[in-house]
């Protein structure tokens, strides 16, 4: 294999943090193979400039065992393992570790000693047999009597007598099963299993021990569209009767490659004329029953040049959408349509609380008037402060989050039909933790009916 000095391992590394230029482009430029400038940059990353450095080290067999314990819990291969704990050689020395230590166990990652042997061993003069004494007798009448005990454990997990025969791979289940309360060589013996072909079965099976799981979280996050993360995931399983783990779900989600593709949140304030309503919600978004405190805004979109303009309103008590409207021009009808529709839901005796930034809509006489005429409460944001209607700013960065940002539009009406299905899939189907793991409508569905 080529040697490198640190300099010119250091020329590649900036090339690709500074440029443009992917893995294989650099390899092709420096004549390289794109594996090896991955390592380098990630190791960069990591290690900074001793990343790079060249490093003679010999590793105890304490630090061999440790390495491999921790691929095994953390699901790291041998290429991630030899980048995050900067191990010289390559993947290929971690491999060799790992056949060493299926072949002879935790000796045989002793380092060899260098050099050649002063002088070549001599064979040891024959002993005479030791005389059998009573204390002898007695110990290999125990490990008889250990291998007798294994045996006849091993028949009946095994069930031999039926005459089938029988796979490494269930050899190497029944010798899992009982390695507990017998001793591995023994078993092994019995079973006729080499070491290297028991561990290798067994790192197989616990490999697809969680074969369904995944299979289900995959589904979930398909289904979900990438919208979920490993909590909602685990939620969603939970519902369907999996009692689950969190990390577990999140340990196999990051196996199968699956995250959430949520993107930060983004908060814009209205900066206009200071209105004179007080912020009688003073950041209080729980309510105590549905119909009680509502938030509202208005948000946009842009596809293509083209504007939309969405005005919802959210019940704080479930995080629902009661109502919404969308239009092309920031009209009044938007938010006059919008308060039509969400009047129509309340009952006689529902008297809401309405709280809304300080945008010019808001502070129309004829928009206070709808409000006083169905008695409802109005509410306004101090200037500049998008922190006092966070609730409906946080659906807002959902939506495009989850959503938005993820499609691809041609037109305004294919995003105005894509919103009316979000938000119906918000209401009804998306679960929420803080919901007990329900969507909004079954929150709301389940407290109604207690």
């Amino acid at each position: 294999m080529a040697k490198y000095n640190e300099a010119f391992k250091l020329l590649v590394v900036k090339s690709y943090t500074e440029g443009q230029q992917g893995y294989k482009r650099l390899a092709r430029h420096y004549g390289l193979d794109h594996a090896t400038v991955r390592r380098w940059v990630k190791s960069y990353e990591l290690h900074g400039l001793s990343g790079l450095q060249k490093k003679f080290s010999r590793y105890s067999a304490e630090f061999k065992l440790s390495v491999l314990q921790r691929m095994r819990q953390e699901d790291l291969s041998a290429r991630q393992a030899v980048t995050l704990l900067d191990i010289r050689g390559g993947a290929g020395v971690i491999r060799e570790w790992e056949r060493q230590y299926h072949e002879g166990g935790f000796q045989a990652l002793e380092p060899k000693a260098r050099g050649r042997p002063t002088k070549m061993p001599t064979a040891e003069p024959s002993k005479p047999p030791l005389p059998v004494t009573e204390n002898s007798s007695l110990k290999q009448l125990l490990q008889e009597n250990e291998y007798l005990r294994a045996e006849v454990a091993y028949l009946k997990k095994l069930k031999a007598a039926s005459g089938q025969r029988t796979s490494r791979a269930e050899k190497a289940q029944v010798v899992l099963e009982l390695k507990q309360g017998h001793p591995l060589a023994v078993l092994l013996k019995v079973a006729e299993l080499s070491r290297s072909t028991f561990y290798y079965q067994a790192r197989v099976q616990l490999e697809d021990r969680h074969a369904g799981l995944k299979c289900r979280i995959h589904t979930l996050y398909e289904r979900h569209k990438g919208r979920y993360g490993y909590r909602r995931i685990t939620a969603a399983l939970r519902q369907a009767g999996d009692q689950v783990n969190h990390k577990t779900v999140q340990r196999l989600m990051q196996h199968l490659g699956l995250k959430s593709l949520v993107r930060p949140k983004k908060y814009r304030s209205y900066r206009g004329q200071q209105a004179s309503v007080p912020n009688l919600l003073a950041r209080q978004f729980q309510a105590e029953r549905p119909n009680q405190r509502w938030v509202t805004d208005v948000t946009e979109f842009n596809v293509r040049g083209e504007k939309l303009y969405l005005s919802p309103v959210m019940d704080l008590y479930n995080g629902e959408i009661v109502s919404y409207t969308m239009q092309k021009r920031p009209q009044f009808s938007l938010v006059g349509g919008m308060l039509k529709k969400a009047f129509a839901k309340l009952a006689d005796q529902d008297a809401p609380l309405l709280h809304s930034d300080q945008g010019w809509q808001y502070q129309m006489p004829a928009y206070r008037r709808k409000l006083s005429e169905h008695g409802v409460i109005q509410s306004m944001s101090r200037k500049g402060n998008c922190l006092d209607n966070a609730a409906m700013e946080s659906f807002f960065g959902t939506l495009k989050s989850e959503y938005f940002y993820l499609n691809r539009f041609d037109n305004i009406e294919q995003l105005q039909a894509g919103i009316r299905h979000y938000i119906h899939y918000y209401n009804h189907e998306r679960i929420k933790t803080k919901l007990k793991g329900l969507s909004p409508v079954q929150y709301r569905n389940q407290a109604l009916a207690a």
